[in-house]
């Protein structure tokens, strides 16, 4: 279990407010199944909230406790039935970059003339191919609304003005 300082519970009690619980702790408790789902979900956000159905105050202080222990997490809060609970994430292996010949370029042929690589490197890149739709004529526009007397002919609005209505 590692400590957090102050400043940073408090920034991340923050950022849990708004999450949503990703994994509940049902009537069986906290089995080798859950601690997996929320091993696999700190690793996927580092900063998860867990519910648990258990009434019990003790039972969910004692499961938060299991969690961080067996998991190398930090308790951020516990707020009713609600655990928040957070892991720094492992960091990433170092990609090692990839050698080449010196003088080939990553687009061309290690074993390409110096005319196929010029040529690569000033040829225009292709274009898409149009779609068959974007051949046809033009699309009929979209009729016009007439402010609420759609659908109806100019002297229809002007019998219904008039009082003399269909």
């Amino acid at each position: 279990m590692n400590p957090l300082t102050p400043a940073l519970r408090r920034e991340l009690r923050a950022k849990a407010h708004h999450l949503d619980p990703v994994v509940i702790v049902g009537q069986h408790g906290l089995t080798p199944a859950v601690l997996k789902e929320i091993d696999v979900n700190l690793l996927a956000h580092q900063l998860i909230k867990v519910r648990v159905f258990t009434d019990e105050r003790e039972a969910r202080e004692a499961m938060l406790e299991r969690i961080c222990t067996s998991l190398d997490a930090s308790p951020v809060q516990h707020i009713g039935k609600l655990l928040v609970v957070w892991r720094r994430a492992p960091e990433p292996p170092a990609e090692k970059p990839v050698a080449r010949p010196a003088g080939t370029r990553a687009h061309t042929k290690p074993g390409a003339s110096v005319k196929e690589k010029t040529m690569a490197k000033s040829a225009p890149q292709a274009r898409r191919p149009r779609s068959p739709l974007a051949r046809t004529t033009k699309r009929p526009a979209a009729p016009r609304s007439t402010g609420g007397a759609a659908g109806r002919t100019p002297s229809a609005q002007a019998r219904r003005r008039r009082g003399q209505g269909k």
